[in-house]
C-alpha cells in the first residue's frame, strides 16, 4: 500500500514539473518574441525545423520508393517460381499419364 502511494507520489511529481516545463517554455517563447532579435532567432529556428522535417520526408519518401521497388521485384520472382512449378507439374502430371497409357 505504502508503495503504490510512493508510486503516485512520484508520478503526480513528474506531471507538476512536465506542466511547470511547458508553462515555462510558452513564457520564454512569448519574452523572446517581444524582442526584435528574438522575433529573427524564433523565425530561424522554425525555418530550420521545416528544413529539417522536409528532410525527413524526403528520406522517407525515398525509403519508401525503394521498398515498394523491392517488394514489386519479390512479387515478379514468386510470380515467375509458381509458373514454373506449375509447369513442372503439368509437365508430370503429362509424364505420368502418357507412362500409364503406354504401360497399358
Amino acid at each position: 500500500m505504502r508503495r503504490l502511494i510512493e508510486e503516485e507520489v512520484v508520478i503526480v511529481k513528474s506531471l507538476v514539473w512536465f506542466a511547470l516545463g511547458i508553462a515555462g517554455g510558452f513564457v520564454a517563447a512569448h519574452l523572446v518574441n517581444k524582442d526584435p532579435r528574438g522575433q529573427e532567432l524564433l523565425a530561424q529556428l522554425d525555418s530550420r525545423i521545416g528544413e529539417f522535417t522536409d528532410h525527413m520526408s524526403d528520406a522517407y519518401h525515398q525509403q519508401e520508393t525503394r521498398l515498394s521497388e523491392i517488394i514489386d521485384d519479390a512479387k515478379g520472382v514468386a510470380a515467375s517460381a509458381v509458373d514454373r512449378a506449375s509447369d513442372a507439374v503439368g509437365d508430370a502430371a503429362a509424364a505420368a499419364k502418357t507412362a500409364a497409357t503406354s504401360s497399358d
